[in-house]
């Protein structure tokens, strides 16, 4: 029983030191497939987990005992996953109509790309997205308040003194 905790400590430290790289992100070694994969931009924890149980790798297993072969498997899955639709994050594309799954820089050009199409038509969300204010109906009275100073709205009373006042 000892040995093989012993086994298992040194396999760690092993995974530990090593760091992979999947879809242009450097995960650590040390961390589990599960958790690991949320690392990657555009990968939830639902994703990771339908990734785990489509390819059938152990969600407990760390990411740095991935052989080469498993991390090009696993990059190509999430390229183009062949999951439920519910999971995926682009639902009807705008330009295409074609359920998608963008992950990584991708991710980040096409949220850029939908952005600028929303400031260019001046629409609510567009120009929201240019004052630098919230999209989605959140208050804004006492959050998202930027650059100023914390009783901005709220003015002081004075105390009088002796008909003079005093500061």
């Amino acid at each position: 029983m000892e040995k093989a905790q012993t086994q298992q400590k040194e396999d760690e430290k092993k995974y530990g030191e090593r760091v992979v790289r999947i879809l242009s992100e450097d995960i650590e070694g040390g961390m589990k497939i599960y958790a690991g994969l949320t690392k990657i931009k555009g990968v939830s924890w639902s994703l990771s987990n339908a990734v785990c149980t489509v390819m059938g790798v152990d969600r407990n297993r760390k990411v740095g005992s991935l052989s080469a072969e498993e991390v090009k498997k696993i990059s190509d899955f999430l390229k183009n996953p062949k999951i439920p639709k519910f999971l995926l994050n682009r639902n009807s594309d705008f330009e295409t109509g074609k359920d998608m799954h963008k992950v990584g820089t991708d991710l980040e050009l096409q949220t850029e790309f939908d952005i600028k199409r929303l400031k260019k038509i001046k629409s609510y969300r567009g120009i929201r997205h240019g004052a630098g204010l919230p999209t989605r109906g959140q208050r804004t009275k006492s959050n998202f308040r930027k650059n100023r100073r914390k009783g901005a709205g709220i003015k002081k009373k004075s105390k009088k003194v002796e008909g003079k006042p005093v500061k």
